[in-house]
């Protein structure tokens, strides 16, 4: 076939309506082409790539069973759902996919109907379909939930509070397990291809049911028994496959494993299954990129590979040699130097150890790194009782999952002031992930947490220090916040040192105001004030370091000094530096500043480049200098109307 014809089907599908007439020959074609959709438009617009690749015949076959928007399909993250959004009616806008003004990388109910639930963090799907699946139970309506969640996400623990608790709960939800990991044996393929087509057949279905009718109506067995009857069949199953199932430990009916590209199937077993009372588990293996075999061999790059040839497969990665090194690589580099030279410290990250850089030290010292899974709660509480026996617990977390272990942060760490270094990556604006992976609240939400000290580096040569005072100056929890992308400096490695806890530094001098910033975005706010020193300005400029211990000794500096101060900040202004300045004014007598807090907004701010959100938000370097002329000049405007009050009284 040549290129048009291979996307003929696919230019007369809008919407999942217009698949039900189709054949299933047309509805494979269907598949190819939205791979060599997939294919053409993320080689230069990037995103999501391997997962979605892997779940093609998934997706169009859910469509095509199901009525969608009416039957409701909860993604879990959003990773898998392009062919998803495609097929709903966004295809036209693909083009504009995690892109400023464009559709979210991720399923998003404000941006279409057939997104029925939010999808940037894992594990949430069970628990949400279940309670969709709860909820139509009770109104008496004829809906069909399913939940589609991958392997990687079942290793959160809330997935596993829903599957506890789905048995207990009046509900049909369909749980579909894709996993793109484990294979399925080929010594059993056979035997469990049996089982399956068995089990799933409507006259099996049929039979068990008036079995288990008749026992009932002659009283040989009370609605208590049903989970019996479920158990029977649960053994029956492991007893044929020699293998026990976790899910139906649960009691949840189970099917599988089957091919996830085997369309043919899917939508047989769909069609049985649709209509089954009671909460259900398919378990389908699907293979990450398939149909693009770099994709296909080496899932972990080809997650979110960026541009690329789709003709060879090779990345395009433009960066030249001497730029700064990315944040997370001055980590993991760090790290490294350190573990080698302390035999207490090791590393801890909830499946992000390429993310976080920490497979740094994971390819040197693989006994003393541990991924622990999309489990960012056990991931802190691990860390606490691998400090508790006396080692040193890096715990990288990006700053908007760490939100997930809040309660084990608090209780597990900083109640026992355990010697935990709780590193967060991603924090501030991360870009087109958009709102469920801005870092915008931590420093917030753990301001407020007894024990804790929070700081933030200004460059990576206070990253690499911040780390060893965190070892060497500090027993007890310690974060570090720092953002995605590359720092600074293009010599990023220094000799490090031990900073003093809770102190700050003057960057510069000035009289008509200071600027208190905190992290890396005071760069930025260097920027803007020689910009604004060029137009005759004055201004002095203090990077924090710390945001807890605050220090006080700065601040009553600042507040004797200047009338006029301005706080900014890369997380939401409410509860962050702006916050804590604020207090430490007014507990403090100085109530009368006028304090201009900076930073983001009191609302979820969008997807988009890291560039357009911070111009966006007034966080770039133009924004702030705006910020900063507007009041200065307001003030120089005040004090002028001052002047020529006097000299007029003068006169008179």
């Amino acid at each position: 076939m040549s290129k048009q014809q291979n996307i003929s089907i696919l230019d007369k599908v809008n919407f999942p309506s217009d698949m039900k007439d189709l054949t299933i020959e047309d509805l494979e074609t269907l598949c190819a082409d939205l791979r060599t959709f997939i294919i053409d438009e993320l080689s230069h617009n990037p995103g999501h790539f391997g997962s979605s690749l892997g779940t093609v015949e998934l997706t169009v076959a859910l469509h095509y069973v199901y009525n969608t928007p009416y039957d409701r399909i909860v993604w879990d993250v959003g990773h898998q759902a392009y062919s998803h959004k495609i097929l709903t009616g966004r295809k036209d806008r693909f083009h504009t996919n995690r892109q400023f003004g464009g559709l979210s990388g991720f399923p998003n109910p404000d941006e279409s109907e057939y997104d029925s639930f939010i999808a940037g963090h894992a594990s949430n799907s069970i628990s949400a379909a279940l309670g969709m699946a709860v909820a139509s139970a009770l109104k008496k309506e004829n809906r069909h939930v399913v939940a589609v969640i991958g392997d990687g996400s079942m290793t959160g623990g809330l997935a596993y509070e829903a599957l506890n608790n789905a048995s207990s709960q009046p509900n049909d939800i369909l749980i579909i397990l894709n996993d793109n990991d484990m294979a399925i044996d080929d010594n059993v393929g056979g035997m469990r291809d049996y089982l399956v087509k068995m089990t799933t057949s409507p006259t099996y279905n049929r039979v068990r049911n008036d079995v288990y009718q008749k026992f009932k109506r002659g009283n040989l067995i009370t609605d208590k028994g049903k989970n019996f009857i479920l158990r029977f069949n649960n053994s029956l199953k492991a007893l044929l496959t020699k293998q026990q199932n976790l899910f139906e430990g649960f009691n949840i009916r189970y099917f599988g494993p089957v091919d996830g590209h085997d369309l043919r199937s899917l939508i047989r077993i769909l069609q049985n299954i649709k209509d089954m009372k009671g909460p259900k588990i398919l378990h389908i293996h699907t293979i990450k990129g398939k149909g693009f075999k770099p994709a296909e061999v080496s899932a972990t790059v080809w997650h979110a590979p960026g541009k690329f040839d789709k003709e060879t497969g090779e990345r395009i990665i433009v960066r030249s040699k001497n730029q700064p090194q990315l944040f997370q690589d001055v980590f993991g580099h760090t790290l490294l130097e350190l573990a080698e030279k302390d035999s207490r410290i090791v590393g801890i990250t909830p499946a992000m150890p390429s993310g976080s850089s920490m497979n740094i030290m994971m390819k040197e010292i693989p006994e003393r790194t541990f991924d622990v899974g999309i489990a960012e709660a056990h991931a802190v509480t691990y860390s606490a009782g691998l400090a508790k026996e006396g080692l040193i617990p890096f715990c990288n977390i990006y700053s908007s999952f760490m939100q997930r272990a809040y309660d084990q942060v608090i209780h597990d760490v900083a109640l026992q002031r355990l010697h935990v270094i709780m590193c967060l990556d991603r924090a501030g604006l991360v870009g087109e992930d958009g709102p469920t992976h801005h870092g915008a609240f931590d420093l917030a939400f753990m301001r407020c947490v007894p024990h804790l000290t929070i700081a933030s580096p200004y460059n990576e040569h206070y990253l690499r220090h911040l780390m060893y005072t965190a070892v060497y100056g500090n027993d007890g929890p310690f974060v570090i916040r720092y953002p995605r992308g590359q720092g600074v400096l293009v010599d990023w490695e220094c000799e490090m040192k031990i900073l003093e806890i809770g102190k700050g530094r003057k960057l510069k001098e000035g009289k008509d105001m200071a600027v208190l910033t905190i992290g890396p975005i005071g760069n930025t706010a260097t920027e803007a004030i020689v910009t604004l020193e060029q137009q005759g300005y004055s201004i002095a400029h203090y990077d924090m370091i710390f945001l807890k211990p605050i220090d006080t000794s700065l601040l009553k500096e600042v507040a004797q000094k200047f009338d006029r101060i301005m706080t900014i900040e890369n997380g939401v202004v409410d509860g962050g530096l702006g916050s804590a300045v604020l207090e430490y004014l007014s507990e403090n007598g100085y109530a009368n500043k006028e304090v201009i807090r900076v930073g983001l907004p009191d609302e979820f701010v969008t997807h988009g480049s890291i560039k357009a959100l911070n111009k966006l938000c007034c966080l770039d370097a133009v924004g702030l200098a705006g910020r900063m002329q507007t009041v200065l000049d307001k003030n120089k405007q005040e004090e002028t109307k001052q002047e020529q009050e006097e000299i007029y009284k003068q006169k008179i």
